[in-house]
């Protein structure tokens, strides 16, 4: 086999041909230039749209890309290219076989950097690479981009699950949207309002909008809203986990106006009494287990009607979805009755979202696959030490959690 023909082996690359290969040394260390010629049957057309066009000019200098590293030395691909008049797209460079339109790195080296971007520090990438970490950026951009624009992520939802997440200090929030059925980010944008939420439904469409089924959301009114208006048709879902935060507050806020009240509890007692209520029983230390009996020892005190209560609310959902209705409308009714000022605001708040907790309960949907999501989202920010911009955030998102996640080169 030609040495040329195992060369262009190693560097992966089809559809051109070796010119010439060259060693360099600049400041930062030694590197192979690699010249090549495309192919004439992929000359002279358009990077958008692939298709030919005729020539406008022909730059003096050719252009060079970065490729992948071979033998821990970097390596440049350099090739002459003329500029194109697209009807579509205007004036272009023509479109070349190794690297995607406007790029100055082969698709090779964006998808390796890619790749180590979606399972490293980008401190790690930048080091690794040679590449600054605003050229990470840019790449991750750039690869996010052609999977989007190859794939319809939006094509088959049916279930979804809407959230917030809070990406930077100062209220600064994305909104994100999750198929239940995939577990993927299928959409996300920097706001948490009703436009920003209809954004997603302009960009879904009226027709694929009427094929959703189900959405699982908080009790965040700007949700509702929106999708009673888009998406009269779906059932939507209450979330949970929401619902037995509001009753673990309620409690804890119980817990607060009648601390001073309490008698048969010493200071060791009442520093383990908010986790004694608070905690499941199967998770309770022993203290805790000891405070828990102490609350119960008083059937009649407010402390211990709380405590039976959230535990009731439990049930709930944990029990038989055929009398779930008839568990929800009886704790509602023993709230208001137990005329406990915490309890009586919670049961007047499930009485607004009764229908949607059911529906939870009948389709066993929750916000898990969405808080899936953030705490991975979270967890990207403070891998990265933040991210100068919401799309920088919202690309890293969809690389990892978005399917946009390319294969290693040559794998």
């Amino acid at each position: 086999m030609r040495a040329a023909r195992i060369l262009q082996k190693l560097l992966g690359i089809d559809r051109a041909r070796i010119i010439d290969v060259a060693f360099t040394d600049d400041e930062r260390g030694p590197a192979i230039v690699v010249t090549l010629e495309p192919h004439a049957s992929v000359r002279s057309r358009c990077p958008h749209c692939e298709q030919r066009c005729p020539g406008y000019d022909r730059p003096n200098r050719p252009r060079q890309w970065r490729h992948l590293d071979m033998g821990g030395m970097r390596c440049f691909v350099r090739a002459s290219v003329s500029r194109i008049r697209c009807p579509e797209h205007g004036v272009v460079t023509e479109m070349v076989p190794w690297a995607r339109p406007a790029a100055n790195m082969t698709r090779a080296f964006d998808d390796n950097v890619a790749w180590l971007a979606a399972h490293s520090p980008a401190t790690s990438v930048c080091e690794y690479a040679r590449v600054a970490w605003r050229s990470v950026t840019r790449i991750v951009t750039r690869v996010v981009g052609d999977a989007v624009g190859r794939s319809d992520r939006l094509q088959g939802l049916r279930r979804l699950g809407i959230d917030e997440i809070a990406y930077r200090k100062g209220h600064r929030y994305l909104t994100v949207v999750v198929d239940h059925d995939t577990g993927r980010l299928v959409w996300a944008a920097e706001g948490h309002n009703e436009s920003t939420l209809n954004r997603f439904f302009d960009e879904l469409g009226e027709e694929r909008t009427a094929r959703l089924t189900h959405i699982s959301a908080d009790a965040a009114k700007w949700i509702a809203s929106t999708v009673r208006s888009r998406a009269p048709q779906v059932k939507r879902c209450m979330d949970p986990f929401h619902v037995i935060q509001w009753m673990t507050r309620a409690l804890d806020r119980l817990r607060s106006r009648v601390l001073s009240r309490l008698w048969g509890f010493t200071d060791r007692d009442r520093r383990h009494l908010r986790w004694a209520l608070l905690k499941n029983v199967e998770n309770l230390n022993p203290a805790q287990i000891s405070v828990r009996a102490k609350i119960l020892e008083d059937r009649n005190s407010e402390l211990c009607r709380g405590y039976v209560m959230k535990e009731q609310l439990q049930h709930v959902y944990s029990g038989s979805k055929k009398r779930a209705s008839v568990r929800l409308r009886a704790w509602m009714q023993m709230a208001q009755d137990s005329r406990i000022p915490e309890l009586v605001g919670l049961a007047n708040s499930i009485a607004r979202y009764r229908r949607e907790i059911l529906n939870a309960i009948e389709y066993d949907l929750s916000n898990a696959r969405v808080e899936a999501n953030n705490t991975h989202l979270r967890s990207l920010t403070k891998r990265s030490y933040g991210f100068h911009s919401p799309e920088a955030l919202v690309a890293m998102a969809t690389l990892t959690r978005g399917g946009a996640c390319p294969a290693l080169p040559q794998r």
